[in-house]
Order: C-alpha cells, then structure tokens, then sequence
C-alpha cells in the first residue's frame, strides 16, 4: 500500500469521525438505486431507527408524517432530477410513534452531461425552533384577536366591524342579498356616569355588552360596539322584519338583566333605543351613508320616548 492511500484512508476516517460528531446527520443516496449507500449512525438517537434499516427511499418516505409526505417526495425528486440543490421542513416518524421536525438540506451530485448521480445532505433536528415558532404564531394570533375586541366590554370593536362590513357589503351587493344594521344606544348614560361615576359606568357598558350578546344567532352575525355607549348589530343576508324583531330582542335582553339607574331612565333601570336599516346593496352604494340612515333611526327612537326601535324614516 503506498503512501497516498494510507494518507487517503486516514482522511476518510477522520471525515467519518467529523461527520459522526456532529448533530446534523449525514446520509448519501445513489440516484441510480435510490438507495442509501449512507446515513450517520445519529439517525438512530434522533428516530430510534437503526441506520441499517434505512434501505431505499421508500424507508425515508414511509417515515414520514403522512400530510407532508406527498409533497415532500415530489418536491425533491423533481428538484433532484432537475440537478437543483434544495431543502425541505416535515414531520418524521419516530420509532415509538412521535414525531420530529427535520430540515432536510440536499446536494445534487451530477454526472458531466448534468443527470443527477447522487445525492448528499444532511438532516438536522428543527423540534425546537418548530416550537418557538408555534409559541410566536400562537402569540400573534391572540395579539390579533386582541386587537379586534373592545378592550372594556369584550365584543368586536369598530376595527372589526370595519373589516367585516367591507365583506359582507361586497358579498350583499354580488349575491344581491339584504343586509341589516341596528345601532343600539344605552339611553340617559351621561346621566347615568354623573350619578354613578364613570367606573361604574364602565361596569354598565360590561353589563349590556354580556346581556347583548346573547343576540348572536351565528358567525354571519357581529355584535361590535361602536364607539361610547353605541352599539351595532350586523344581520347579514337578513330582511328587515327579523331585523327588527332582533332589535326588540336586543332592548328585551337588556331589561331583563335588570342594571339599575337612579338617575334617570324608565322604571328606574338601563334601557336602549335602536335604529334599523335593511338594505340591498347595489353598485355605487356606499357603506358610510347607510349606517348614517340606521344612526339617524337611533337618533328618531330618542327624540320619540327613548327605549323604542324606530326602523323608517331618517333618510
């Protein structure tokens, strides 16, 4: 044996020693088999299975998590045949049934006319990263669902109205369907801060908020509140007369829950008024005017007693 192949088996196990040390895990497939003709023995500690036992890459796509699998497989074989070097994030199976996130970073060996003739990579254990990133989505999610609730009172917030009322417009005026506003107003409340305080006050809007939203018949209906101690119910694909029967409801709802007010206010309790608008939406309609013509309704139910719904007039 000469001296450049003890120098050149030497290299290789001390490559070996290096690649075995390290977490990232290697492996070589030959393109012509598909089968390993490698993988580091650290598969086992990561997976439980024997690196003996990954054969073909039918083992590495069995063991996979069956929703990535399709994907994943097509993914490399078309990158690998078109000589590209990739990278791929899944679910792989464990030996005791669980599964481990595994980023898969490939290199496409190529012979001179450019055919794929291996393929070498490593696969590294991204468990904990998937995590951190789970925790950051969970925690943008809440921070959003956080930013489309009123702060006080629990419900949707004009944000969120906003942005639904956008959608359900759009979808009324397509599918030529009718929408249905009612905007609710607690009566007498500056009498009702001056008497009781503005932190009671706040308890008061809590109040009606909760007893309000038992309205809500499904996801297609918002209860928001709109600003102060104004209120709106959006009815979509809803005609005018269960508009306002629910407009009455809500008044009903809000009577019985009994929230007394010594300051002003029929029979000596917290009472709302409510304007309804049921409307068809047709192109060039705008959003702003209709809710003006369900407000001004309001405004009608006040100056006629209070604690009414009016749903005509106001135009």
């Amino acid at each position: 044996m000469s001296i450049e192949d003890v120098v050149a088996e030497e290299d290789i196990g001390v490559y070996r020693t290096l690649l075995e040390s390290t977490r990232a895990i290697p492996w070589k497939i030959e393109w012509a088999t598909l089968r390993f003709a490698y993988i580091g023995p650290q598969i086992e500690a990561l997976l439980g299975w024997s690196p003996q036992s990954w054969a073909t890459v039918q083992d590495w796509a069995d063991r996979m998590h069956p929703e990535d699998r399709a994907w994943v497989f097509d993914f490399c074989v078309s990158q690998s045949q078109a000589g590209v070097d990739h990278e791929a994030d899944y679910r792989a199976l464990t030996k005791t049934g669980e599964y481990v996130w595994i980023r898969d970073v490939v290199h496409v060996v190529r012979n001179p006319d450019g055919s794929p003739n291996a393929l070498v990579g490593f696969m590294f254990d991204i468990s904990e990263r998937k995590r951190t990133e789970e925790k950051l989505l969970d925690m943008q999610r809440e921070l959003e669902e956080l930013s489309f609730k009123d702060g006080l009172t629990g419900v949707a917030n004009r944000r969120r109205f906003d942005m639904v009322m956008e959608t359900a417009w759009r979808d009324a005026r397509q599918n030529r369907q009718t929408l249905s506003l009612v905007v609710l107003d607690i009566d007498f409340f500056k009498q009702y801060n001056d008497h009781y305080g503005h932190l009671e006050g706040d308890e008061c809007l809590k109040r009606v908020a909760s007893a309000l939203s038992n309205i809500v018949r499904n996801p297609a209906d918002l209860l928001c509140r709109f600003g102060g101690e104004e209120f709106v119910l959006l009815l979509q694909d809803t005609d005018e007369a269960t508009a306002l029967a629910l407009a009455w409801r809500c008044l009903d709802l809000v009577e019985k829950a009994m929230i007394p007010h010594a300051g002003l206010g029929a029979g000596k309790r917290v009472t709302l008024s409510a304007g309804v608008h049921t409307l068809a939406p047709k192109e060039g309609d705008q959003i702003l005017p209709a809710i003006a013509v369900a407000d001004r309704r309001l405004y009608l139910a006040k100056q006629r007693g209070r604690a009414r719904v009016v749903a005509e007039g106001g135009e």
